[in-house]
C-alpha cells in the first residue's frame, strides 16, 4: 500500500499484521503528527483507521483484486481518549465468505469494516467504521 498510496508513505505507517480479512497498522509517534495539545492528530487517526480497513479489505479479497474496483464510500470515527504515543489500528472484515459470494452473484457488494485503535498500553483510544463499495470491473 505505501507504493500504491503515497499519503500512507508520507505518514510512515507500519504494517504489523495481515491475515485473511484482518490487518493491524501502526501510526508512529512523531511531532509533525501531533495536534495543538500534543496528542495524535484526528486526521492522522482517521488515516491509520482507513488504511487498516483498506489493508484488511485487500487481505480478504486478494484473489479477486485484478477483477474488482474498491472504493471507500463513507467513514466515521469515534474519538474516546487522548491518543498518545504510537497507535495500532486493527481492522476486521466480518462475514468474508458471504461477501465474496454476494460479489460473485451480484457483481457488487457493500459492507462496513470496523477498526479499533489502541495506544501502547493497550487502551482503546478510538474506533472507526469504514464502509466499502466493491464492484466487478
Amino acid at each position: 500500500m505505501p507504493a500504491a498510496v503515497p499519503f500512507v508513505r508520507l505518514l510512515e505507517l507500519e504494517y504489523l499484521d495481515l491475515g485473511p480479512g484482518t490487518a493491524t497498522v501502526r501510526l508512529p509517534e512523531r511531532p509533525e503528527l501531533e495536534n495543538h495539545v500534543g496528542t495524535q492528530h484526528a486526521g492522522a487517526l482517521f488515516t491509520v483507521a482507513e488504511t487498516a480497513s483498506g489493508a484488511a479489505f485487500i487481505a480478504g479479497f486478494v484473489d479477486r483484486l485484478a477483477e474488482i474496483t474498491p472504493l471507500a464510500k463513507s467513514a466515521s470515527v469515534d474519538f474516546q481518549k487522548l491518543a498518545k504515543g504510537p497507535i495500532d489500528a486493527t481492522a476486521r472484515v466480518e462475514g468474508l465468505d458471504g461477501l465474496l459470494a454476494t460479489l460473485e452473484a451480484e457483481g457488487k457488494v457493500e459492507f462496513p469494516i470496523n477498526v479499533v485503535m489502541k495506544d501502547g498500553e493497550g487502551q482503546q483510544v478510538a474506533t472507526a467504521t469504514v464502509d466499502w463499495h466493491i464492484r466487478k470491473k
